[in-house]
């Protein structure tokens, strides 16, 4: 009579139960909801990030937003060319140093960053909906923490 494996860690690993897993997919939950909401400014959800980022004037330039929104180098590059080819947003040549280049808003950049606040609310709102008060406050408070958290 053959023996049954014992079960590991790896064999009873499921990832749609997963820490991980659930992040992401509330995170693609989120986004895609943006994205349809905000193709009324015809602007994607990572774009609307680069523009309320810049907005709030703690991020100057491509390499910080990238950091900040883990986006690769490239697709920065090219959501940056479009945001500048739509008059969104101006590059700026750094008088100290040439290799960098600053990102600034153009008027019609913070017009746009003006409107998306009410975009972004209606969003949350919806899809957070079924939670009560209580337990978006222990959501935040989680997701702080992890994110707080020395181990990357």
């Amino acid at each position: 009579m053959k023996k049954k494996p014992e079960m590991t860690p790896c064999m009873l690993f499921k990832a749609e139960e997963s820490v991980g897993y659930l992040l992401a997919r509330s995170r693609a939950k989120l986004a895609k909801s943006l994205d349809i909401d905000l193709s009324q400014h015809d602007i994607t959800h990572a774009q609307g990030s680069i523009v309320l980022m810049l907005a709030s004037g703690k991020y100057t330039t491509a390499t910080d937003l990238a950091r900040e929104l883990y986006i690769d180098s490239a697709s920065m590059t090219r959501m940056v060319d479009r945001l500048e080819k739509r008059g969104l947003l101006e590059r700026v040549p750094s008088i100290e140093d040439r290799r960098v280049t600053y990102l600034k808003l153009t008027v019609d950049g913070y017009a746009l960053a003006a409107r998306l606040p009410p975009v972004y609310v209606g969003v949350l709102e919806r899809n957070f909906a079924g939670f009560q008060e209580a337990e978006l406050k222990t959501l935040k408070t989680l997701l702080r923490k992890y994110l707080d958290s020395e181990v990357s």
